[in-house]
């Protein structure tokens, strides 16, 4: 048969019914369509662009929505459903959908796609003829993306992963497709495949793929670290028994902080005239 799942073909129309409509290449070779498909004033003789898959019956069936994804054409695919025996179903851009192996995924389960996630793939056909998403390779990434320009450095871009490392995340910016390696220093939490996030980029290297960090800026994390330290005065009546004189260990120990952010996010609040310190104290103001 020349006909197989997975691929584009333009076939003519040759027989119609209530509910199918036959589709052949012209070699004997037919095919069935769901006759709600076919669109109004189509009629038997006429050619028609269609998508080819494995139905659940086994055979090959025709559509007429042509995927965005296709063997060798690479593209996003949102993430519909997930399970640990199946793996990721994730929507093509047609009437069938498409299951990412759990083989495909990462080792770490919690680091899998969840729905709504989307999935840098192509697809493929096992030896069934059974459709399934292939996930991008670094190889293909590189020859896929676009090169940054500088303007991009410490602006922040919508990114998805595609790649997880314990050295680091691999993302990809949407809709520019840029390049962006994000260390594992520059996160507070490692993304999930698939996972799309604000991105700052800090860094535009010679071969214009990007650098960025999932931190928030210094001045947000300023904002952070003083709001931490105000509930801390709230909850405690007002004051408490650490100042920027405290030891860095006592500051570590009982707010997770370096002396250094402690100062910053004190010397912040003290300017707003919202703390005084006193003999070893610091308190809010009346």
């Amino acid at each position: 048969m020349s006909l197989h799942p997975g691929l584009k073909a333009n076939l003519k129309i040759k027989d119609r019914s209530s509910s199918l409509w036959v589709l052949t290449d012209g070699s004997g070779d037919e095919v069935f369509m769901n006759a709600s498909e076919i669109e109004e004033g189509q009629e038997v003789g006429e050619e028609i662009e269609v998508f080819l898959y494995r139905n659940r019956q086994g055979g090959i069936a025709a559509t007429p929505m042509i995927p965005h994804i296709l063997p060798s054409v690479y593209g996003w695919a949102k993430v519909l459903k997930v399970s640990p025996r199946e793996g990721a179903v994730v929507d093509i851009g047609t009437t069938r959908e498409v299951y990412v192996l759990p083989a495909d995924l990462p080792q770490v389960q919690e680091l899998w796609p969840k729905q709504g996630d989307h999935l840098f793939m192509t697809l493929r056909t096992d030896r069934y003829g059974d459709l399934y998403g292939r996930l991008a390779t670094e190889e293909t990434v590189l020859e896929l993306s676009a090169p940054a320009p500088e303007e991009v450095f410490n602006k922040d871009l919508k990114a998805r992963a595609y790649r997880l490392l314990p050295v680091g995340s691999f993302m990809l910016t949407v809709p520019e497709m840029y390049r962006v390696f994000v260390h594992e220093t520059e996160r507070e939490e490692e993304p999930r495949l698939g996972e799309e996030k604000t991105v700052r980029i800090i860094g535009v290297k010679e071969d214009r793929t990007l650098n960025g960090s999932l931190l928030p800026r210094k001045q947000e994390r300023l904002s952070d670290d003083a709001e931490m330290i105000l509930r801390y005065l709230e909850e405690s009546g007002g004051k408490m028994p650490f100042t920027d004189k405290s030891s860095p260990d006592e500051i570590y120990e009982m707010f997770g902080l370096s002396k250094a952010a402690f100062k910053r996010a004190i010397g912040r609040l003290y300017k707003e005239r919202r703390i005084v310190q006193e003999e070893g104290w610091t308190k809010l103001t009346p």
